[in-house]
């Protein structure tokens, strides 16, 4: 069984979008029928996450931390004890790719750190442009890269136990998380292959995330004219 987490805080704008690709996903002819479980971790929501959540076929879990590392653990956790074998990790304003599960897999690694797209630079108004193109400067969108995204990120189940899981940390649990493979020598693939598609919110979710690198990468933009 391969399962997929997805931590959730206040997402009712976006969840929707999020599940119907991951479930598209899950259902890849190339994945030969194996069963994929969705674990949603819904981290002091207040909105209608958790309606929207009950629409789809995913186990709901929640928690009153306010911690995403925490939130990624506990959906980790439940998918291991179920029996997954792999876990992806996405969050709930991505959409990833219908060959998403299908991709990591197909890397043969024993963890997968993929590459992200942005997809609403409008967001961002008349400096659209402007980090776009700071943002495409900066960014390797390609084979080798060395990004870490908690939007898309896999890992075996053994290697996972291996390093530890995720930390009880509020931010860059997915960077802690590789760095601990890493120093266990567990191999890693750094890979463009599986796709997803993220935004570039301006009301960010974890203090020192993708939003707020953003956010400093347009006020370098700027800073610079």
């Amino acid at each position: 069984m391969i399962g997929v987490c997805i931590p959730v805080h206040n997402e009712e704008e976006r969840m929707a979008p999020c599940l119907e690709s991951v479930l598209a996903a899950a259902a890849h002819p190339a994945l030969r029928g194996e069963s994929v479980a969705i674990a949603v971790v819904l981290d002091c929501c207040d909105d209608s996450s958790l309606r929207i959540a009950g629409r789809y076929p995913v186990t709901v879990l929640e928690c009153r931390a306010r911690n995403v590392g925490i939130a990624r653990a506990l959906g980790a956790m439940h998918l291991l004890s179920a029996g997954a074998r792999w876990l992806a990790f996405t969050d709930a304003d991505t959409r990833v790719s219908r060959r998403w599960i299908q991709a990591q897999l197909s890397l043969k690694a024993h963890a997968v750190c993929g590459t992200v797209t942005v997809e609403d630079w409008h967001l961002y108004g008349p400096d659209a442009q402007l980090l776009r193109e700071g943002f495409e400067a900066a960014y390797r969108d390609a084979d080798g890269h060395r990004h870490v995204h908690g939007a898309n990120l896999g890992v075996s189940a053994w290697a996972y136990r291996q390093a530890g899981g995720f930390p009880p940390l509020a931010c860059s649990e997915d960077q802690a998380l590789v760095d601990a493979l890493l120093r266990a020598n567990i191999q890693i693939a750094w890979s463009a292959r599986p796709r997803v598609r993220t935004s570039a919110r301006r009301d960010a979710r974890a203090s020192g995330g993708f939003g707020d690198y953003l956010a400093q990468l347009l006020a370098g933009r700027l800073l610079t004219l």
